[in-house]
């Protein structure tokens, strides 16, 4: 089995989109494959390697929806359980605790707002000098579930769907409320222990490094100067970043905790297919808990990524543009990493990528899943 259309694909997105350095396993049954392109230092040229310690972004959602599942599947909780039950009185700014449920959380189609746009956090990080300043920032669970209801709702629950991390604090929330234990550690026990994900961890709040081996971590996920970032809004904020030809920052040395239950887990592209293929085959879950998990919502309207339908924490590709292929994933961006990792349903086939810079653009997802599973995406 030859990979040269993957490794074209891993080429074209160092050379046409700017990457500084990319990486993707592949898992096919017993044949497994590892490339790259570009490099984990601008300074030193150093290439990339497997083993990677990486930072997972929003992928971490997956963990959190997966442990809430064996919380349910233990006789907990329910998905079906409001955000009042377990948390009472914390929804205030006009959403209603008693209509918002676990499962409407999961699903981001809670009616919280785009977290991620709140000025309150976007403020410290928006521009370079503001990054300087605040890039070693610690949150504390108060300051994420204030953050998360800061503005209010953009609709009434389970009517659409609004990617939003503050749906992901109040679960993690409700994990430790239910449980008395820490988010980090019940994910260890429902999901990093069982699936011996050896080299995955939940970030403790104080951390900002990773362990070797590591990339070093680029980005250019700045604002123009003067811009105020409360203008900033799901619809204008790409019109209102830096030139794209600016150099890039490094970034590696960062505190995270804005993550949180929302994706603040490190791992390994190898731990990664694990986990995915875990998930897409229903393997770690129950099979109520697994049907619960894939049950997908439309996106559209969402600001997120095209093509694709959202379940607990996960995603599915749609179908009409994989030849009815069904392929189910996980995903996340954050400053300096952008990771994307996706299975078929047996969890036969997996491939798990990863850039040392954030997001740039879908193309590069899409043509490395195209070049690989050979669909018209």
């Amino acid at each position: 089995m030859t990979y040269t259309e993957v490794q074209n694909a891993l080429d074209r997105a160092v050379t046409e989109h700017g990457v500084p350095g990319i990486v993707a396993e592949i898992r096919h049954g017993d044949q497994s494959w590892f490339g790259t392109a570009g490099v984990a230092d601008l300074t030193t040229g150093a290439p990339r390697v497997p083993g990677e310690h990486l930072h997972t972004g929003s992928s971490g959602k997956a963990f959190t929806a997966a442990t809430l599942l064996t919380l349910e599947a233990e006789g907990r909780l329910t998905l079906d359980d409001t955000v009042e039950h377990h948390l009472p009185g914390l929804l205030t700014n006009g959403y209603d605790g008693t209509r918002i449920t676990i499962r409407h959380l999961l699903s981001n189609s809670s009616g919280l707002f785009a977290t991620g746009l709140a000025p309150e956090a976007s403020h410290r990080y928006a521009t370079r000098s503001g990054y300087a300043r605040h890039h070693l920032d610690q949150w504390t669970r108060e300051d994420l579930l204030k953050l998360a209801i800061s503005q209010p709702p953009v609709f009434e629950p389970g009517t659409a769907f609004t990617y939003s991390n503050g749906g992901f604090y109040l679960a993690g929330a409700i994990i430790e409320k239910v449980t008395g234990n820490s988010y980090a550690d019940e994910v260890t026990r429902t999901v990093i222990d069982p699936l011996a994900l050896t080299h995955t961890h939940v970030r403790r709040p104080d951390e900002s490094g990773y362990p070797h081996p590591h990339p070093r971590a680029y980005s250019a996920l700045f604002l123009k100067d003067g811009t105020d970032p409360a203008a900033v809004t799901p619809e204008n904020w790409q019109s209102l970043m830096e030139d794209p030809a600016t150099p890039p920052l490094d970034v590696t040395e960062l505190n995270t905790s804005l993550g949180w239950s929302a994706g603040d887990v490190v791992s390994t592209t190898t731990d990664m297919i694990r986990l995915i293929s875990a998930l897409a085959s229903g393997s770690l879950l129950p099979e109520q808990q697994h049907h619960h998990m894939w049950t997908t919502i439309s996106t559209e309207g969402g600001h997120w990524m095209p093509y694709a339908r959202y379940g607990l924490g996960v995603f599915e590709f749609d179908r009409d543009i994989t030849n009815g292929l069904i392929l189910r994933g996980a995903g996340g961006s954050l400053w300096g990493s952008h990771t994307c990792t996706i299975a078929t349903p047996d969890g036969d086939h997996a491939i798990c990528l990863h850039t040392n810079t954030e997001w740039k653009t879908w193309d590069i997802v899409f043509d490395i899943v195209k070049a690989e599973f050979g669909k018209g995406m």
